[in-house]
């Protein structure tokens, strides 16, 4: 049962937090000298399916710190840049939502001081974010999350430009023809051993298997449009691994696997 169903005990909406508890919570936010309402600090534009607008509202207002705003017809929750909207006509309970903030804990301790029940805090260290995630009252999944990536000191020149993956392969030929005819990369450089292939902004290097080339390779390679590119390599007969699916972490991403087992993931960044 979802924890701010109707079935529990409400008060303005929020969930009940045993006394001890809540003010537990906002003595953290206290400690820590949070900002009550701390900031979201990228845009985020979405509709949601929702059951119920007015307890959603509850949610969003009194749990979130949302502020509702609702005109010709229309509910949306506003939080800085971040706005969505409350739709009754959508499916609910399969949306995924992303909200970056500039101090990840201090809002993580603010919906708890309001009686939300958040997962606790923790980094995500591919992506570089600390992140959290709590469910509406619809089961909408939001993540909170903060990156704790350290910028480049000013003066400093870049030390790395690009990757070049190396895959291992026991027929060269054979992937050079896969990776040309199915995956669509054209031949930039070929030798009985070696395979270079290009396919717009990526190249990747074919490489006889050998005792110093062992194995299998993978790769994941950006791109601009996740469900367009599985379209085509699914006309083409490549080996999918799964339709593109969507990631709390902002990517949505495929798999495929070509003839020596080697793995390329494709994957497209989105808000």
């Amino acid at each position: 049962m979802h924890p701010y169903s109707n079935s529990r005990a409400l008060l303005g909406g929020r969930a009940i937090l045993p006394a001890a508890a809540f003010q537990a919570a906002i003595m953290k936010a206290e400690d820590f000298h949070m900002d009550p309402n701390p900031a979201i600090v990228a845009p985020v534009m979405r509709s949601i399916g929702v059951a119920d607008a007015a307890r959603s509202t509850l949610f969003y207002r009194d749990v979130l710190g949302f502020e509702v705003r609702g005109q010709a017809g229309a509910v949306e929750a506003v939080c800085g840049p971040a706005r969505i909207q409350f739709d009754l006509q959508e499916p609910r309970g399969s949306a995924i939502l992303f909200f970056q903030t500039a101090d990840v804990d201090a809002m993580h301790a603010a919906i708890r001081a309001r009686g939300g029940m958040p997962s606790e805090p923790e980094k995500v260290n591919w992506i570089k974010m600390r992140m959290f995630q709590i469910r509406d009252p619809d089961g909408h999944t939001l993540w909170f999350g903060q990156s704790y990536d350290k910028p480049h000191q000013p003066g400093l020149s870049p030390m790395m430009l690009r990757a070049l993956p190396e895959l291992p392969c026991d027929d060269v030929a054979a992937a050079v023809a896969y990776y040309r005819d199915v995956l669509g990369f054209r031949i930039n450089y070929q030798q009985h051993d070696l395979g270079v292939m290009d396919r717009d902004k990526i190249t990747l290097v074919l490489i006889a298997r050998t005792e110093r080339h062992t194995g299998i390779g993978s790769a994941y390679i950006y791109i601009e449009d996740a469900d367009a590119l599985y379209a085509e390599l699914r006309a083409k007969g490549a080996n999918l691994q799964s339709e593109p699916v969507s990631h709390p972490w902002g990517l949505r991403d495929f798999g495929v696997v070509d003839l020596e087992r080697n793995r390329i993931t494709f994957g497209q960044p989105f808000e």
